[in-house]
């Protein structure tokens, strides 16, 4: 076998750990089963052999002897009464037959020649035909022929064996089944526990028992999963305090800048200055929005929700017009989503000149918020990589248009921590499409 047909054969294979054992126990058992079963009935068919030809031994001397002492005239009567199962007593010739000189043939021809012995010369033959048939002739001491007719058939099997062998078949089908589930569960459940893991969120700790490779397992995960928890908040906690620490130089600098004479060397100071407090501000709200403590889910009326940030920003004489909405209540987290569609909006207004909010509710009741603009949009290339932080497109988001590159990457961290997406998709004629699924 070539190695790219092991490996189309290797594909074959079912894509679950589960499926590939349970057909490998599940295979070696009914190969185990299948061999018993095959030496059971290998030595029921050798003691059937050696019961025959023990029989045969004894009844065919007693027969034989039997016959050839009654008259001519009686034999007939007596023919039917030493009729056996496998075999019978024919005054005559019997039927023409080929010599049959192996197997069980040839063992039944020495068993006759040994019971009748020198007395009486044996040939045994074999009968041409659909089933195995022998006739051994011989001639009595009147010259009157004799033909024992033998059929070499094994007993019969029981007519409930195949319900048996079927039933226990289900078994081992179950048997096997139930065995590979119980081996893989833990497992299953440290895969799910792994793809869970959120150090937002308060999910209960793996369980710790089961065999001790598994328990070892479910230890040493926990044990990793608080020091991620630990790790990130020590991080958050070591972002404040930088952010705190830097305020108080950052305010002097701005103080003394400020009381400056006015120049443009004073006026590029203070918008470095603006630029630095912006983006240690924009540093620690991203590493919040990752992984610091979130607010709790609330209630609330997600058109009334959208009215109100939309006329938050026309008071302010932006313009976000909404084309579309939808009544209805949504548990989410209010102050998170508000930062959410505030940085898209923002980005929108900044990029675009106008933010247009258009809020949908698919079949699966599925609350999807759209922030579209007409701005340049971005390359098809690059949707996903400006959802990471400190992207910027060259082009447009630049330090000259004060941008941190870490809106849109706060936006996406929050979307997943209120357990809802955030996808962005260029318009057709022009713009970005950013949509925020809440489910």
């Amino acid at each position: 076998m070539t190695s790219g047909t092991a490996r189309h054969a290797f594909r074959q294979w079912p894509a679950t750990l589960g499926a590939r054992l349970f057909l490998i126990f599940l295979a070696t058992l009914v190969i185990a089963y299948g061999l018993s079963f095959a030496v059971l009935f290998s030595e029921r068919y050798n003691s059937f052999e050696t019961m025959l030809l023990g029989n045969l031994d004894k009844d065919v001397t007693t027969a034989v002897a039997l016959l050839d002492h009654l008259p001519a005239n009686e034999r007939s009567d007596w023919v039917s009464e030493l009729d056996r199962r496998t075999y019978r007593y024919i005054l005559g010739t019997g039927l023409p037959g080929v010599p049959d000189m192996t197997g069980l043939g040839a063992a039944m021809g020495r068993t006759i020649r040994d019971a009748v012995g020198n007395q009486f010369p044996v040939t045994v033959e074999s009968i041409p035909g659909p089933v195995q048939r022998l006739q051994a002739h011989l001639t009595l001491s009147d010259g009157q022929p004799l033909t024992i007719d033998i059929y070499p058939t094994i007993m019969p099997l029981a007519h409930w064996l195949p319900y048996v062998l079927l039933a226990q078949l289900l078994l081992l089908v179950l048997c096997s089944w139930f065995a590979v589930r119980v081996a893989i569960r833990p497992l299953v459940d440290l895969a799910d526990a792994a793809n869970a893991l959120d150090p937002n969120k308060a999910t209960p700790p793996l369980r710790e028992s089961g065999p001790r490779e598994v328990a070892n397992a479910a230890v040493a995960f926990n044990a990793m999963r608080e020091r991620i928890a630990q790790y990130l908040e020590e991080r958050v906690q070591i972002l404040a305090a930088i952010s705190h620490d830097l305020q108080t130089p950052i305010t002097r600098m701005k103080l003394r800048a400020e009381i400056a004479e006015d120049s443009p060397e004073k006026d590029k100071l203070v918008q470095d200055l603006a630029e630095i407090e912006h983006l240690i501000n924009e540093g620690i709200d991203y590493a919040r929005s990752a992984h610091g403590k979130i607010e709790k889910s609330s209630r609330i009326d997600i058109g009334s929700f959208i009215e109100s940030l939309a006329y938050d920003y026309q008071d302010t004489g932006k313009p976000v017009t909404i084309l579309d909405t939808v009544d209805g209540a949504v548990v989410t987290r209010p102050h998170a989503l508000r930062r959410i569609l505030t940085n898209l909006i923002d980005n929108a207004i900044k990029f675009g000149g106008a933010a247009e909010i258009c809020v949908r509710k698919d079949a699966s009741g599925t609350i999807k918020i759209y922030v579209l603009d007409r701005g340049a949009g971005i390359p098809d290339d690059q949707l996903n990589a400006v959802l990471q932080p400190f992207f910027r497109l060259e082009q447009s988001r630049n330090r000259g248009t004060g941008g941190t590159g870490l809106g849109l990457a706060i936006a996406q961290q929050l979307a997943q921590a209120i357990g809802g997406s955030l996808k962005l998709a260029n318009r057709e004629g022009g713009g970005l499409s950013a949509e925020v699924s809440i489910n």
